[in-house]
């Protein structure tokens, strides 16, 4: 069966960073783990091959080829979703659809015109599926039912069917699920409560593939929290230390974690051996009343500001997602927002409006209230320029105007430097140099020409060309000054502000468009009417 996967298209988010990885000649950060994985639990006689739309278009010669479609994507890709599906319809191919938008929203019209729609988790899911294919039948809805995979059988993806060039960043996973209930997280619907791990050997095995394949870049584990299971991570990540040294550290990481990571010093200790460099943090708010709401209670356990230094002083530098929106907020949310971000320093800190997602709890209790713009098929996803999908506790426009306020503040390009200059000021020193060695050499690995390039195009765009020259420069000095081993990933991170500076405008612009759409709002609710609208 000539199988042809399709990733569709993303539209523009925070994390599409077009301008810069123009830089340095590459198309996306991150590659379509799902469909790898799946090609890998496909039978492997079946010739397979892959088109990520967000690298290029599929090609005639490949459409005639296949002879069965297989795409996969999130909510945001759902309108691409679409026009792929219509356009293998129009070819007369069956098409099979999966993946956290399927999953969610089974009967989405954008997936209607799919013949089989593989749901949940595929190693549940999968061999009913390819059991259908054999038996002849033409389609069919495929569920676990609520059941959840064993993921220490799941198979190395297919990461030879990627265009490695492509990426900035590869995606392998550990682990699937997350310990924790936060109201508007859809993670523990898709995937549940109970952390679920690969063993290390699997996790070293698909970084041995990649580095096979000669990958030299960072590497992103896409679990929703890392540390979700503890013990199985601090097993992990020895193994991780160890290839690494043998093979002179080829690969940095980055994943994503819950705040309690700052409590955890022999974990963070680990992290840095290992060469994790990066963290993201679901913060939300600094808003303590906000975060009980949502239900976030790990976050209000300690000090927030207190467990970015923590995590920050392990040479882990902190990414972060902000919401603005919560019920019974108070006006000023973007603000505090903004005072949070500038006090701590964090370079990427991710805005966006709260959005109620399918089957979540916050969606069951929104509907329940009758406060729900849109259907369950209509949900947007999670992104940047994504008016809320639910009528608030306070008048829309004002959330509106507070958070593009917000976003444009964070990244005005001189206020952007002075941030992430005070953050590099107090980044601990790299923790796995004491343990590197160049692989096959006694000298340091040279840079790429692409990211030679980069570094100089950033010093002519910031240092020369811009108002923010004399900032540039002072706090390049700085830095190489106070934190030399640092130096490097000083300039990268504020090469990232190339990104910054359209999308504040895209943001702009995409939600003054949304509001000027908007009906005229009735008066605001009366605080008795917004206590009534609080979660019991």
């Amino acid at each position: 069966m000539r199988t042809l996967f399709i990733y569709p298209e993303f539209p523009k988010t925070f994390w599409s960073y077009e301008k810069i990885l123009e830089l340095v000649n590459r198309k996306v950060l991150l590659p379509p783990l799902g469909l790898v994985t799946v090609a890998a639990l496909l039978p492997q006689n079946w010739p397979m091959k892959l088109v990520d739309r967000n690298v290029r278009e599929v090609s005639e010669a490949e459409w005639d080829w296949a002879e069965l479609v297989v795409i996969s994507g999130m909510i945001v890709q759902k309108a691409d979703m679409a026009v792929q599906i219509a356009r293998a319809k129009q070819r007369g191919l069956p098409v099979a659809v999966g993946g956290p938008f399927a999953s969610s929203t089974p009967d989405a019209p954008e997936i209607e015109l799919a013949d089989f729609k593989v749901l949940d988790e595929g190693e549940i899911t999968l061999p009913m599926f390819i059991e259908a294919i054999e038996r002849g039948e033409s389609g069919g809805r495929f569920s676990s039912n609520g059941e959840k995979p064993d993921v220490t059988s799941t198979p190395v993806p297919r990461f030879d069917l990627l265009e490695l060039d492509a990426y900035d960043s590869m995606s392998v996973q550990f682990s699937r699920g997350c310990p924790f209930q936060c109201e508007f997280c859809d993670i523990i619907v898709l995937y549940g409560r109970k952390p679920r791990t690969k063993t290390p050997e699997q996790l070293v095995a698909e970084l041995q593939a990649l580095y096979d394949l000669g990958w030299r870049r960072s590497i992103f584990l896409v679990d929703d929290n890392f540390i979700g299971n503890k013990r199985n991570a601090k097993l992990l990540l020895p193994a991780i230390k160890q290839w690494q040294i043998e093979r002179g550290y080829p690969f940095s990481f980055a994943t994503e974690a819950s705040v309690d990571l700052a409590s955890d010093d022999e974990m963070m200790q680990m992290m840095g051996e290992a060469r994790f460099d990066a963290v993201f943090l679901g913060i939300e708010t600094p808003d303590e009343a906000s975060l009980s709401v949502a239900g976030k209670h790990q976050n209000t356990r300690s000090s927030l500001e207190e467990s970015v230094d923590r995590i920050t002083s392990y040479g882990i530098r902190v990414m972060a997602g902000f919401i603005i929106g919560f019920d019974g907020e108070k006006t000023g949310a973007g603000d505090r927002i903004v005072r949070f971000v500038s006090r701590t320093g964090i370079p990427a800190a991710m805005m966006g409006m709260l959005q109620a997602l399918p089957n979540t709890g916050l969606w069951h209790r929104l509907e329940k209230e009758g406060r729900l713009i849109q259907e369950k098929a209509d949900a947007k996803g999670v992104n940047q320029t994504n008016l809320l999908n639910f009528v608030p506790t306070r008048p829309i426009r004002d959330i509106a105007n507070e958070y593009v306020d917000a976003f444009c503040r964070l990244y005005e390009p001189n206020a952007y430097i002075d941030r992430v200059t005070h953050y590099y000021g107090k980044v601990g020193a790299p923790r796995w140099r004491a343990f590197y060695k160049p692989e096959n050499s006694d000298k340091p690995a040279l840079p790429e020409k692409n990211d030679i390039r980069a570094l100089a195009t950033v010093i002519w765009r910031q240092g020369f060309k811009r108002n923010t020259r004399f900032r540039f420069w002072r706090s390049l000095a700085r830095i190489a000054r106070r934190n030399p081993a640092n130096l490097e990933q000083f300039v990268v991170t504020l090469a990232h502000n190339e990104h910054f500076q359209e999308y504040r405008a895209v943001v702009t612009r995409e939600i003054e468009q949304q509001l000027a759409c908007l009906p005229p709002e009735p008066p605001p609710a009366t605080a008795d009417r917004a206590r009534e609208l609080q979660p019991v």
